[in-house]
């Protein structure tokens, strides 16, 4: 916070407002709490290069990874530093309530439509809201209820199992250390929930040493450098004196961290003990993430030897069994493809069975309902997607099957659609309907491929407008030379094989 720094209320009331993205309102959330301490706000261009070049702010703080702010070019031109009715951002969040007014002090331009602004921001209102806000302590509430001495910390940004336990209570005796949990409740749409994750971590607390827990707004940073250097000095700042690092973890602020060697379970007596230590007939390994998932997948128990019961019952509540679960299947596919007819075939197909809540959102049904007003333009366009992709995933979100079957001819919207329903905490099956173009002129059921090639069309995808084809489909089908009955059939089996639809009983 800015000294002197006053804002009238009719200068905050006339401000604009923005909504960061996740990864920038959880940087937002640290540097309100001064877990980015020093940095007091975000980075302006003279912070950047001083780091890229030095590891040190522009005052010659040391500081190793950039913290940004990037808005819309447009709204940056309307900011000017120099003005003070005008250099005045409000940082909203995603439900746009005010968090923090920014006082920027630099903008420039970082790309196409987008430009970078940085400045000290300062706390609106009375502080987050949302699930847990009582586990959400500044580092400075943190110190001051930690034991003097050494603190062992640990960023549980995964569900702790008994080889995580056991490496955390043999560090926590070896360094004779109070244990400090930090729990990342950034959303930064991958894993579990953060109110999922909070809740698994506490099922475990009674398999702990005494410990203090608390939630920290954290998101994952693609670059696992950064990200590494950033919990460090996250943690630095809530006390830690030594890290345990849970994966790749590499020293920074200070602080010793602490690589564990690899734990094994001992059968001879139901211990986990170092894996060189157990002759190799009588141990076993680790699972591993995805043989975890696979196991919550499937509906099948997590071995107690492996995973405390309370903690493999929040996860079983977190991640139910497939069959249980949301999912939106999203058919693409040219005009013509048949790719309306198999999704209207699989909706039907489903509700015969029985076990699921079925809701097909059609093209030309959206288009009326939800779309009306919008063109054929490529943003008409990903914003028809995008709107099909937000309901479906709601629809998931509440356990439902969501059936979409768009044109979706560009690649980049189909992939929000796929972030959506997974951070909707639904699967994703995208299906490419892979008719040629030649098969789908010959069908032109609405006869669009005859008015766009007489010219009397224009924007047709296939024609004269691109269509990419999905790199990344879960399934390929080509209606050339299969029945209806059949794709569907193909959709259907590929649905019960990966555990979304349960196995149809033999007729009798």
């Amino acid at each position: 916070m800015s000294d002197g720094w006053v804002l009238p209320e009719e200068v905050l009331r006339d401000a604009p407002a923005y909504t960061p993205r996740p990864g920038e309102l959880a940087d937002l959330e640290l540097l309100l709490i001064g877990a980015y301490a020093p940095l007091t706000g975000f980075m302006t261009r003279a912070d950047l290069v001083s780091v890229s070049r030095r590891g040190r702010l522009a005052d010659g703080s040391p500081w190793q990874v950039p913290v940004t702010l990037q808005v819309p070019a447009a709204l940056a031109q309307a900011l000017d530093p120099r003005d003070p009715a005008r250099r005045t951002l409000v940082l909203t969040d995603g439900e746009g309530a005010p968090m923090a007014a920014l006082e920027v002090a630099d903008a420039w331009p970082v790309r196409d439509g987008v430009a970078g602004v940085g400045g000290v921001v300062r706390r609106l209102g009375d502080g987050g809201h949302g699930p847990f806000q009582r586990l959400r302590r500044s580092p400075e509430e943190v110190r001051a209820l930690l034991p003097p001495g050494r603190v062992l910390g640990v960023v549980a940004d995964r569900p702790l199992h008994r080889p995580q336990l056991a490496q955390i209570a043999h560090a926590a005796r070896t360094l004779g250390a109070h244990l400090l949990v930090l729990i990342p409740v950034g959303e930064d749409g991958r894993g579990l929930p953060p109110e999922s994750l909070v809740r698994a971590v506490f099922a475990a607390r009674d398999r702990m040493p005494p410990a203090t827990l608390v939630a920290v707004p954290l998101s994952r940073r693609p670059d696992e450098i950064s990200d590494a250097l950033l919990r460090a000095r996250v943690s630095a700042a809530y006390g830690v004196t030594h890290l345990l690092s849970t994966g790749d973890m590499l020293a920074g602020a200070g602080l010793r961290v602490l690589v564990p060697r690899e734990l094994a379970y001992d059968n001879r007596d139901g211990q986990w003990r170092w894996r060189e230590d157990i002759p190799p007939r009588n141990r076993r390994l680790a699972l591993t993430q995805d043989e975890i998932e696979d196991l919550l997948d499937r509906g099948f128990p997590l071995p107690e030897w492996h995973t405390p019961p309370a903690v493999a019952r929040e996860l079983a509540r977190a991640r139910p069994p497939r069959r249980h679960r949301g999912l939106v299947v999203f058919l693409t596919g040219l005009s013509g493809s048949g790719k309306s007819t198999i999704a209207r075939g699989l909706s039907d197909a489903l509700r015969e069975g029985g076990e699921r809540t079925v809701t097909l959102l059609d093209g030309d049904v959206v288009r009326r309902e939800l779309s009306a007003g919008l063109g054929f333009t490529k943003t008409d366009r990903d914003l028809n997607v995008r709107r099909i992709g937000w309901v479906a995933a709601e629809i998931a979100r509440h356990h439902g099957v969501a059936i979409c079957c768009p044109i979706a001819p560009y690649a980049a919207a189909r992939a929000t659609a796929r972030e959506m329903a997974l951070a909707a905490g639904a699967g994703f099956l995208l299906v490419h309907v892979a008719t040629p173009l030649e098969v789908c002129e010959r069908r032109d059921r609405k006869g669009l491929y005859a008015r766009a090639r007489a010219g009397l069309l224009t924007g047709m995808t296939g024609v004269d407008d691109p269509y990419e084809e999905p790199t990344d489909a879960d399934l390929v089908v080509d209606t050339s030379d299969l029945t209806i009955d059949e794709a569907v059939q193909v959709v259907l089996h590929h649905l019960t094989e990966t555990g979304w639809v349960e196995p149809k009983l033999p007729s009798v």
